[in-house]
């Protein structure tokens, strides 16, 4: 019954051993891995990947950092040619890390939003250093199935989207980050999900991070909620049938 509602298996990272990947997410009982495109190739490569293994599902997107790079127009129809494959619109967003091509982010991301809209599909948001213009945008375009992917924003932003009805997905390195700690107890437990971010963000030092490991991600979500794990698992798989 677990799922990990965001990770990026078409990075050169599991190239050498994928199938073993997948092996290991279904023997500790993974019912969903969401992997995410981030540009035109890793459109394609995940698209792909959902087809050969049932066990994965597809987000298409464009990550920021290629939002001045990428011909979104073309991006855009090759998405929505592929709509009946994909679960959600991801991963998109603001990053402002270094905000040289700022706008050109923003005009992607409303794109984005956009064609979430339009397609009736849930969006995952990359928002990292950039969490206020996000909600900004988010809120004015009244969308309303937005999963913050490893959202970072202070409290007052984390009330504001949680008042908003938006969910957020806590990556695995929670176990040691006391920021996602702290937004596991402030957001109610029917408003997140569960994320590996893999192959990265792993929870276990100089380890390569992958599917199976989200259960870290339950079992500290559990950890400071004060559930069982049986309880935050079927919360989250209810949160999935909702929002997907």
């Amino acid at each position: 019954m677990l799922i990990d509602i965001h990770c990026h298996l078409d990075v050169e990272h599991f190239e050498k051993d994928l199938p073993e990947v997948i092996k290991n997410a279904e023997e500790k009982e993974l019912k969903v891995i969401l992997t995410n495109g981030t540009n035109s190739d890793s459109n394609k490569a995940t698209l792909k990947l959902a087809k050969k293994y049932d066990i994965v599902k597809a987000a298409l997107g464009i990550y920021p950092e290629h939002a001045h790079e990428l011909d979104i127009e073309k991006e855009i129809e090759f998405i929505k040619k592929h709509k009946e494959h994909i679960v959600a619109i991801g991963e998109v967003g603001l990053d402002g890390i270094d905000k040289t091509n700022f706008e050109e982010q923003k005009k992607c991301f409303q794109q984005m939003i956009d064609l979430a809209k339009e397609l009736n599909l849930p969006i995952i948001i990359h928002s990292r250093k950039a969490e206020s213009v996000c909600i900004e945008m988010l809120q004015a375009s009244k969308i309303k199935k937005v999963l913050l992917h490893c959202f970072c924003g202070k409290k007052n932003l984390i009330e504001r989207a949680r008042k908003l009805g938006y969910y957020f997905s806590v990556p695995t390195n929670v176990v040691r980050a006391e920021n996602f700690q702290s937004l596991v107890r402030n957001v109610p437990i029917t408003q997140l999900f569960a994320e590996t971010d893999a192959p990265w963000l792993s929870p276990f030092k100089d380890k390569r991070n992958e599917p199976a490991f989200v259960v870290e991600s339950y079992k500290e979500i559990a950890k400071q909620k004060k559930m069982t794990l049986e309880e935050v698992k079927k919360n989250i798989f209810m949160n999935w049938q909702k929002v997907f």
